[in-house]
Formats: structure tokens, C-alpha cells, sequence
């Protein structure tokens, strides 16, 4: 079966996670990617363990399948000398390197589209442009503003390096894009992505409050600025995650709660009432909910159509999409299952996943085709 990125030759000169990343969504959708990794070490998360695999991590695991992988020295002539073939072959080249290192080795932008002036390439920063601060997704959290609004007492980050994953998002979104402005055109450009700027675009209505009201938003915990009741509320048990999203929702709750008033009550009966007296409709529905557990209210307000769940782990999120029939996992040779592409297609559905590689599996023949004569 053919795929939308079939014959699509990547050149992955990144590391760590959002470039690697972004590279996996390709290689998923057929493009053949091509991991430059240095002698000794590799990628830098080969080394970020425990946990470990038979081969390497599970942090590089995750984000380099189905790619080859070539050991090149950029500071050795001849290897260099193959690492700019292997550009000028390339229908797309994805870096993250610090500003100005590709450029001393004629393997920036300007350099490459020289003699591939059909490139897409794509350079990921923490900050854009010139700035000269390291890029760390938890960096990033810090000074862009979304620890300020994560957490209760202090400020917390987000248990998973999300900037990262966005930025990786915005990267495959972006050369998809000029993947397809070429097929117009026939040239190539660059794309740029930053951490920071995916930061700042993920904030929806965040950033949008922000902007219309020249405040910045405070953290709040589990409830939400705009919403209520949307958070955690306490039962006989455990917490309860409720998601009232609009007043016939917050209604249906009363009812099972065995509160009708309170969909009536002046306090409650609006959602921007809701939000402003918040403390006290808190207090009102943890008083009922106090009389049960939560998966006796979570089975009663599902059945009510009030959007309601238990807080799992990552254990009952996969346990939850195979119940679900989403199939979340794929094997992936030898190494440990990874989490399935995201997306269906009901065309081209993703069809070929490959185990992560080792360091420089794939050196002798990448080597030997990069020395070749093109045809």
C-alpha cells in the first residue's frame, strides 16, 4: 500500500525530542528518514535512562522508529563531505542545532538550496532566530508562561515534555505545508519553528485572556478560568473530574446529585454565575458527592450525560483506549510496543512501523549510497 509520504528522502540532523519527533510523524506517513548521529554517543537521549530498552532508552525509543541510522563526524572532513550529499539528496532536512554550527559547515539553509534548491528545511529552536539560550523544553515552561498557570502553591511544569510534543507538531505541520507549496511551485524554503512561539500558540484562551484584558491568567489548580463546575471535586473516596460545559449539562448534574434547586438558584444558574461564586457551588456539590464513591457518580452522570470520569494513570489511559477499541499500541520488532500514529486515514492508514535503530545500524549502506554517483 502506497503512502502520502512515499519516495520523501528526510534528513534528520536533530536530537532530543521536538526534531526527532517530527521526523517520526514522516517516517509514519512513508517518508524514509535518515537519523546523522555522532560517533560514540548518538543522540543524546540514547543515554537518558532508566528506563532501558535491550538497544538503548525508552526516552530515544520513542522518538526515533522507524528511521536508519548513520554515524557521521561533522568535525572529520570526509564524513562531512557525506553529510553534505546526504542534504543535497534530501527532500527535507529537520536541525536543531545551536545558531551558526551548520553555517560554519556549509550545511545551513543558504548553503544547501545552492545545489538543492527544492529543499524544505526545517530548523528548530527553543527561541527563535539568533537568540543564544539553550532550549529545554522545561526552560521553555519556566519563561514562557504556562508553569504560571500549572499547579497551586508554586508554580509547576507539565509531567511530560510538552512544548516539545507541540513543537514537533508545528514542525510536521510546516513542512507538510511546503512539501505541498513545492509541488506548486518548485522550490523549496525553510520553515522555522520555536519552542517558545509553539508555547505561546498552544495558550488559547489563555493567551487570548491575556490579550483582551492586558492581565496575566494565575494558576487555579484543576479548575478552569472560564468554567464551572469544570475540576476536581472531592467524594466518599477520591476525586471526582467534572466537566460541566454548558447550563442543560450543569442541570442534568443537579437532578442526579438529588439537587434540582440548585440549577435554579441565582448563584448557579448561569455559567458566569457559576465562576463567580465558585467557593460556593464547590461546597454545595462536594456535600452530595461526599455520599458516595467516585465510580458510583462517575456511572451515574456518564448515564445523565454529564461528562464525568475518575483520575487514572497512564495504565488506565491505555486500558481506557483498548476498551475503547483504539488499539493504542504497536509492536515494533524487538523493542518494547510504542503508541500507535494518532491519526487515522481511511486511505492510507499507517502500515509500516520498524524498531528504533541502533547506533549506526545503517552506516554501511547509507555510506555506500551517499558515495555513489547519483543517476
Amino acid at each position: 500500500m502506497s503512502m502520502p509520504l512515499d519516495g520523501v528522502v528526510v534528513a534528520d540532523f536533530s536530537r532530543v525530542l521536538a526534531g526527532p519527533l517530527a521526523c517520526v510523524n514522516l517516517a509514519d506517513l512513508g517518508a524514509t528518514v535518515i537519523k546523522v548521529e555522532r560517533p560514540g554517543s548518538g543522540d543524546d537521549t540514547r543515554g537518558w535512562g532508566p528506563p532501558w530498552t535491550a538497544h538503548s532508552s525508552s526516552y530515544f525509543e520513542c522518538a526515533n522508529r522507524s528511521k536508519q541510522s548513520v554515524v557521521l563526524d561533522l568535525g572529520d572532513p570526509g564524513d562531512l563531505v557525506l553529510a553534505r550529499e546526504l542534504a543535497q539528496r534530501a527532500d527535507v532536512l529537520v536541525e536543531n542545532f545551536r545558531s551558526g554550527a551548520l553555517r560554519r559547515r556549509g550545511l545551513d539553509y543558504e548553503s544547501v538550496r545552492v545545489g538543492n534548491p527544492g529543499i524544505v528545511y526545517c530548523s528548530v529552536s527553543g527561541f527563535g532566530g539568533d537568540a543564544d539560550l539553550p532550549g529545554y523544553d522545561f526552560l521553555v515552561q519556566a519563561m514562557g508562561g504556562l508553569m504560571s498557570v500549572t499547579g497551586t502553591d508554586e508554580p509547576a511544569k507539565v509531567g511530560v515534555a510538552l512544548v516539545d510534543v507541540l513543537a514537533a507538531k508545528d514542525a510536521t505541520i510546516g513542512i507538510l505545508a511546503a512539501l505541498r507549496a513545492r509541488e506548486q511551485s518548485g522550490r523549496g524554503q525553510r520553515v522555522e519553528v520555536n519552542l517558545l512561539s509553539s508555547l505561546l500558540g498552544s495558550m488559547a484562551n489563555q493567551a487570548s485572556s491575556y490579550l483582551t484584558t492586558g492581565r496575566a491568567p494565575r494558576r487555579m489548580g484543576n479548575s478552569h478560568p472560564s468554567i464551572a463546575p469544570y475540576e476536581t471535586l472531592r467524594c466518599k473516596d477520591d476525586v471526582l473530574a467534572l466537566a460541566c460545559g454548558n447550563d442543560g449539562q450543569f442541570r442534568r448534574l443537579a437532578e442526579v446529585l438529588g439537587v434540582p434547586e440548585l440549577a435554579d438558584d441565582e448563584r448557579f444558574a448561569t455559567n458566569a454565575e457559576r465562576v463567580h461564586n465558585r467557593p460556593e457551588l464547590r461546597a454545595a456539590l462536594e456535600q452530595r458527592l461526599g455520599a458516595d464513591t467516585v465510580e458510583a457518580w462517575a456511572a451515574r452522570l456518564t448515564e445523565a450525560g454529564v461528562p464525568a470520569g475518575p483520575v487514572g494513570d497512564l495504565a488506565d489511559g491505555f486500558k481506557l483506549a483498548e476498551s475503547l477499541g483504539l488499539a493504542p499500541t504497536v509492536p515494533v520488532g524487538d523493542s518494547p510496543p510504542q503508541v500507535r500514529h494518532p491519526i487515522g486515514y481511511s486511505e492510507t492508514p499507517v502500515a509500516r512501523y520498524t524498531a528504533p535503530p541502533r547506533l549506526g545500524q545503517h552506516s554501511d549502506e547509507i555510506r555506500r549510497w551517499l558515495a555513489e554517483e547519483k543517476k
